[in-house]
């Protein structure tokens, strides 16, 4: 379960993507037309925010983007960072492309090994906590209480429309752009609200 906070980010996550994206090899000439949805992962420490937005551009493509968001600099994580910014709740936030995060890379093999769903997001209002409905719904291939396996760092990144990381025993590829064809039989599926449509954004080997 996350908390969703009454709160602004300024930069907001929009304008820190739409800077970024032009450095990326994957994304030249694409650009963002509007936010589609986005799902989340839990930290089980509570330390990152770890969050995965997806895009649709200009052309009617759709743009995957992991994100997280420390409270202090990543270390060795220089490559990866996107930006600082300052959160009016909790103050200034590293963000980084989560592919270079290994706290992200843990949460995402544990979902796909152990059948994970996206995190429950709740937001205060009055004194209560309120469940925010999700706009898509993602879902591990795997089954409950799987073995997990461990690493300690990310090996390497490959960048591309879809980006391959190693780290340890596993590798993971994550479909930047949704639809680019993704090698791996255990996956992570999602659908956007109402659309039927499973879009295959994660797979590992």
């Amino acid at each position: 379960m996350g908390l969703v906070h009454a709160a602004t980010l300024s930069p907001s996550k929009r304008e820190l993507v739409e800077a970024w994206l032009p450095t990326r090899p994957w994304a030249q000439g694409r650009v963002i037309a509007d936010k589609v949805a986005e799902y989340r992962l839990d930290d089980p420490a509570g330390e990152v925010g770890i969050e995965t937005i997806l895009w649709r551009t200009e052309d009617a493509e759709l743009l995957q983007t992991p994100l997280t968001y420390r409270s202090a600099p990543l270390e060795g994580g220089e490559r990866f960072l996107i930006s600082t910014a300052e959160h009016s709740v909790l103050g200034r936030r590293w963000v980084y492309d989560a592919c270079g995060d290994p706290v992200w890379v843990a949460t995402l093999v544990e979902a796909i090994v152990t059948g994970g769903r996206q995190s429950q997001m709740v937001i205060e209002i009055d004194g209560a906590m309120v469940d925010v409905p999700p706009r898509m719904e993602v879902s591990g291939s795997g089954t409950a209480g799987a073995s997990v396996p461990a690493f300690a760092t990310i090996d390497s990144v490959s960048d591309g429309p879809v980006t391959q990381i190693v780290a340890g025993p596993v590798t993971l590829a994550l479909a930047r752009v949704v639809g680019s064809p993704v090698d791996g039989s255990a996956t992570l599926t999602g659908t956007v609200g109402d659309d039927p449509t499973v879009h295959t954004l994660a797979t590992l080997r």
